[in-house]
């Protein structure tokens, strides 16, 4: 199991919602379920198939974020 970030929509500033997901070859399965009781919009799902990129956050860490749709 990996943890990817999701971008939350909607939240004014760029906010990412860490999630579990699961490495398919050179894409990524969300298998984390948004339990945020409709207070989260993420732009991608689960069980969403995902291409990710590399990002540096402030605070200095780097870690991946859902980009698009695999297809």
């Amino acid at each position: 199991m990996y943890k990817i970030y999701v971008k939350l929509l909607d939240e004014g500033t760029d906010v990412w919602r860490p999630v579990d997901a699961e490495k398919i070859n050179d894409h990524y399965k969300i298998i984390s379920e948004n339990t945020s009781d409709g207070d989260e919009i993420w732009e991608f799902n689960y069980g969403d198939h995902v291409k990710v990129k590399k990002r540096k956050f402030s605070g200095g860490f780097t870690g991946f974020v859902a980009v698009e749709l695999f297809k």
